[in-house]
């Protein structure tokens, strides 16, 4: 079997479930050592199981993206192990409970704000210097559509997501020119996850596509190249 991605580490975030785990199974197919980190300790190890029983290559890195020093240690962590980062993939997100703008849960969009966006910009400050490093390292940001496209309800995710969206391209384009880094947005589209679950618990899970068809999609991102700025929506 080939193994385009042998001898490069990827480090994904919510790797404990949905398409962060598919992702971290799929890159490690690949050859890929995969870093997983998320905050449930089992669930991790649980995916660590999947990916060693194939034959593959990872580590987990429990961290709550929540705390303010935990992304600043994981990155020291692995600076301390490995001299580069070949690619990034965030997947981790809060979806906070759907509902009007004048009745949005304070604490859950804090939350949200915290995870989605910064916890983002502490990831993209803190592993920056080992993406470069890598020569060409790779970054790429889970988003969803209505990030894009406001929908009524969805005030509180949609709003982390605009400003997800435009950290991530502001930082392509600023690392455009010194160096090889780049930075893709990927739209998972309707996908079968806890979280749409959430969003959508009346819907026949078996309608959308399984969480692996996004995940074949980000390893072939990382295979073939992308240039920088690339956004792409994953449709069934």
């Amino acid at each position: 079997m080939t193994k385009p991605l042998e001898g490069k580490l990827v480090l994904v975030t919510g790797a404990s479930k949905g398409i962060g785990a598919a992702t971290a199974v799929a890159l490690a197919e690949a050859g890929a050592h995969v870093v997983l980190t998320a905050r449930d300790v089992r669930s991790l190890e649980a995916v660590e199981d999947r990916i060693h029983e194939a034959g593959g290559a990872s580590t987990i890195a429990p961290v709550d993206l929540a705390e303010s020093d935990g992304i600043a240690r994981l990155a020291s962590a692995i600076a301390g192990r490995w001299d580069k980062l070949d690619a990034m993939v965030i997947s981790a997100a809060y979806l906070p409970t759907l509902s009007p703008v004048t009745q949005i849960d304070g604490k859950q969009f804090s939350q949200a704000v915290t995870i989605n966006l910064l916890a983002t910009q502490a990831l993209l400050a803190n592993f920056d210097p080992l993406l470069k490093r890598a020569g060409a390292g790779r970054v790429i940001g889970l988003t969803s559509s209505v990030g894009k496209d406001p929908r009524a309800y969805w005030s509180a995710y949609g709003a982390t997501k605009a400003a997800f969206d435009n950290m991530l391209e502001s930082y392509a384009q600023e690392v455009e020119k010194i160096g090889n880094v780049r930075v893709a947005i990927v739209d998972p589209g309707a996908t079968r996850t806890d979280m749409r679950a959430k969003a959508y618990p009346g819907e026949d899970p078996e309608t959308v596509k399984p969480p692996e068809e996004v995940a074949q999609r980000l390893v072939e991102l990382l295979v073939n190249d992308f240039p920088t700025g690339h956004r792409e929506r994953v449709e069934k």
